[in-house]
């Protein structure tokens, strides 16, 4: 990779991170992005509102080929002291969507100058963090005729500049489920005459080994209490509505629905029970980022070519990526960038994207595009 596009991208990559923005309001990112690009690229630049992609057209009749990146940052502190740290209280890069970016605009640099025999399309995209960036993106695919995409993700953990990758699932499917129950307000001294929904909530949590016991799964199926509200400050009265909050998430689709299902069912008996009205309800759903075979073994070899380790084996994230919409429309793949084994895990105080796997993430890339 070239010296002077490293040093370009770096800086960008610090730009970015003193001024985070949370999902969906990314506008001085994206308008930072734009810039760097136009000032140091002469690629068409296609502004799509929240979101915008550049393109290196290489000719009609070549195959066009798409990278993508997230930009947007998470509601954390920055606790850590950095000379390039967040400027905005509340707000931080501590997924390395910054990183993303910075790779990727330092590959729109380094095709800008040498060129490419496939059509390029250099997508930067919003809102990862809410599931719902690349479900607004993901429509290019068929409106540019893209026939491939690829993506990394950073992963501090796995030695740096190690590559992993997995056919099929790699990251997990998920969707958040709201639980609403409604009973019967009585005075704390008489509780028999009202409807508390707790004991439903206690149940229903109770359940969740059971409901997700992995007999009763092909892959991996897991739920999380993220949040119990129910009843209020006042000790003279019973709670007679509740809420309980669900992340659910699994490796395929089909099991995701048969998790939810349970879980329903579970609670339709319990609101039954205790004499309960319920409702559930979903968000932030997002389905299992499924790596294309082809694809998938695009990255295995490129990663071999560049002299770079190769992880083997079970990678598969618990995590969900919304990625996955782009790879129900067009081929494609998400891979694994090892950070380095001793940096702090993503979405912690401490962590920080490193710098130095860069040009990694870039000789990644180009690789791909020579497969």
């Amino acid at each position: 990779m070239d010296k002077g596009h490293l040093d370009l991208a770096i800086g960008l990559r610090h730009e970015l991170h003193r001024h985070p923005e949370l999902s969906g309001g990314e506008r001085w990112t994206k308008q930072r992005l734009i810039d760097f690009l136009k000032q140091n690229t002469a690629l068409e630049i296609v502004d799509r509102g929240r979101w915008f992609y550049a393109r290196y057209p290489a000719g009609e009749g070549r195959p066009s080929v798409a990278f993508r990146a997230d930009f947007d940052g998470l509601p954390m502190e920055e606790t850590i002291d950095l000379p390039y740290a967040s400027r905005f209280p509340g707000v931080a890069h501590k997924c390395g969507h910054d990183g993303h970016s910075a790779s990727l605009a330092a590959l729109a640099l380094e095709i800008n100058k040498e060129g490419a025999e496939k059509n390029v399309y250099f997508v930067f995209q919003h809102a990862e963090e809410t599931v719902e960036g690349a479900l607004e993106c993901a429509p290019l695919m068929d409106e540019a005729g893209i026939s491939e995409i690829f993506a990394y993700h950073n992963v501090p953990g796995l030695p740096k500049n190690s590559i992993a990758v997995m056919e099929d699932t790699a990251a997990c499917g998920s969707t958040g489920m709201i639980i609403s129950l409604t009973g019967v307000p009585a005075h704390a001294s008489q509780p028999e005459d009202g409807r508390n929904p707790c004991f439903a909530i206690g149940e229903i949590i109770q359940s969740i080994p059971e409901l997700t016991d992995p007999a009763g799964y092909k892959g991996l199926a897991m739920c999380t209490v993220v949040g119990i509200n129910a009843g209020q400050e006042a000790f003279g009265m019973a709670a007679s509505e509740g809420r309980l909050l669900l992340t659910i998430r699994s490796q395929f689709d089909h099991e995701l629905e048969t998790l939810r299902q349970k879980i329903e069912n579970k609670t339709r008996d319990q609101a039954a029970r205790y004499g309960l009205e319920y409702e559930v309800s979903l968000r932030d759903r997002v389905p299992a980022a499924v790596n294309h075979g082809e694809s998938a073994g695009k990255v295995r070899r490129a990663a071999k070519r560049l002299g770079l380790t190769l992880l083997e084996g079970d990678s598969l994230s618990r995590g969900s990526e919304d990625f996955a919409w782009f790879t129900q429309r067009t081929r494609g793949a998400l891979f694994w960038l090892g950070a380095g084994e001793d940096r702090a895990p993503i979405h912690t105080p401490r962590y920080d994207f490193n710098d130095e796997i860069i040009p990694a993430a870039v000789d990644m890339f180009k690789a791909l595009l020579d497969e």
